[in-house]
């Protein structure tokens, strides 16, 4: 068979020439970009066609900020010609710059202009240094877009929580694509650079929904240096919420900052066998407290605290219908090699038993198995060794499981899970080069999200078995503190977060396939 191919007539544009790729050009602006002695309340840029602006909230950036922000038209429409109504006051002696990004773009091919910048000083010149660098995120391979790199000026009234509550002095963005950043027109000075990833736009330092990025010590104007920030999500700082309550002897508390470290106390006459019991919620930053018996008061305190901070709170009680027992699987059908077989439940679990559970194989043989308890999460785990292309049922029978308010299951729980072959799966071997101790070792998926993980005290070669076919990332994190975990920095404590690296891109993993990988670790 011959296959022929051909180059069909008129292709393009049915009308005929070419399609237009040209950016609209600039006919004239009106005070002139880069005007000294700037007076004005409204500039007028004119082009040689009609055209729109589009993402105008997002594109525009204005330094320094405004606090009223002007009024750009044509809103919706074309037009050849944009307006500028300045809306604030201009401070003096000081060099505006108006970013527009890539949102002016023509009327018939959306073709954009890039990257215009009006500018205009009211003083007697243009500022025209500038501060350069790029952004880079703490765990994540590729950083957030539209993140706002920001000067403040170092001046008798600066404190570092400055970011909390004043706009800086200079701004741009690195916008949709960019991770360099150029602050340009900026004058001579010291100055605290900043980069917030700005959930509100607001361009205040949100700790709670912000990410933020910091360069330790101070920025001296003029300076040739490019400077790199990391980008990071600092561990919310300690605030407890009113309690809700979410049915009978069951209240919701919400928080932010670290749950370990909370404490709950009841304040008032108690019933000398009143007790409770918490879980953390596996959704929110909830506590989900239990208590009994109901206290004969119609409102108690609660005070929460986490040994800094306390919190005192007003809590009116309501009759609310009691929930039931509610028992479930976190996991069905396959289970990894490596995972246990866990049941979680919506009130506390205060025993097991374990004479009431059958575990059998597809040749209904016992199985031994072990039992742990994760009291925070409220979820019983079955440690199994499990055996490949193996088939398990567990049974539980009526009053296997307590819970706190003396229920327990009237029917008999059957769960059946089951092992694929090692074969159907793949392993890697991670030799570090130039390793410094401790460090976690991860495979991310797609979404930087964590998959597989192992930690190493003291051995280069890092091994892992029985690995699902899929695409992953290879990071190690450097434990400088040695607790196992990833630590995040903390801006006013001057701390940056722990360093991350990853490898270049690996092999996707096939079945019944080893991998060596490399890792060169760079100091």
């Amino acid at each position: 068979m011959t296959i022929s191919a051909m180059n069909c007539a008129n292709r393009g544009n049915p009308q005929g020439g070419e399609k237009d790729t040209d950016p609209p050009v600039i006919v004239k602006s009106e005070p002139e970009n880069f005007s000294t002695n700037f007076n004005s309340n409204e500039i007028e840029i004119t082009f040689n066609e009609y055209v729109k602006i589009n993402n105008l909230q997002s594109q525009l950036i204005i330094s320094p900020p405004m606090d009223t922000a002007p009024q750009v038209l044509p809103l919706g429409g074309a037009s050849k010609s944009i307006t500028i109504k300045i809306k604030d006051t201009l401070q003096p002696n000081t060099t505006y710059a108006f970013n527009f990004g890539q949102s002016i773009v023509d009327n018939n091919e959306g073709n954009p202009y890039p990257y215009y910048k009006y500018v205009f000083s009211t003083g007697d010149y243009i500022d025209s240094l500038s501060v350069q660098g790029y952004i880079e995120d703490a765990i994540k391979q590729t950083p957030d877009d539209f993140v706002s790199v920001m000067l403040y000026e170092v001046d008798s009234s600066y404190t570092d929580s400055i970011v909390y509550k004043s706009k800086p002095k200079y701004i741009t963005n690195t916008l949709d694509s960019l991770t360099s950043f150029s602050i340009d027109n900026i004058k001579a000075g010291t100055y605290k650079l900043i980069a917030l990833k700005d959930r509100n736009s607001n361009y205040l330092y949100d700790q709670k929904n912000d990410k933020i990025g910091f360069h330790e010590g101070f920025v001296t104007v003029p300076t040739d240096s490019s400077y790199v920030l990391t980008l990071f999500k600092e561990e919310p700082n300690f605030k407890a919420y009113r309690p809700k309550q979410e049915g009978a002897k069951k209240l919701f508390f919400p928080y932010q900052g670290d749950y370990e470290a909370i404490r709950l106390e009841v304040l008032g006459d108690l019933p000398p066998d009143y007790s409770y019991r918490t879980m953390k919620s596996n959704r929110t930053d909830t506590l989900i407290y239990f208590y009994k018996p109901q206290p004969e008061l119609d409102s108690v305190q609660f005070v929460v605290s986490n040994g800094k901070v306390a919190d005192t709170f007003n809590h009116k009680y309501r009759s609310l219908e009691a929930d039931s027992l509610d028992i479930r699987a976190l996991v069905s059908g396959t289970i990894n090699f490596e995972d246990d077989f866990t049941l979680e439940a919506n009130i506390p679990f205060t025993g097991i038993d374990s004479t009431q559970i059958q575990l059998i194989d597809k040749d209904s043989l016992n199985v031994a198995y072990r039992i742990a308890y994760d009291s925070i999460y409220n979820r019983y785990q079955f440690s199994i060794d499990k055996e490949e292309g193996q088939i398990y049922n567990l049974r539980f029978l009526p009053n296997t499981f307590q819970s706190f308010f003396g229920e327990t299951n009237k029917d008999t729980l059957t769960y059946g899970f089951r092992t694929k072959m090692k074969s159907e799966y793949g392993k890697i071997r991670v030799n570090l080069i130039n390793p410094k101790y401790p460090l976690i070792v991860q495979l991310v998926n797609v979404n930087d999200e964590v998959v597989y993980e192992r930690y190493t005290t003291d051995s280069p070669i890092v091994d892992f078995y029985n690995i699902a076919p899929r695409e992953y990332g290879l990071r190690v994190i450097f434990d400088a503190n040695g607790n196992g975990k990833y630590d995040s920095g903390n801006y006013l404590k001057g701390i940056q977060p722990e360093r991350v690296s990853y490898s270049p891109p690996i092999e996707p993993v096939r079945a019944n396939f080893d991998y060596n990988i490399n890792f060169t670790l760079l100091d």
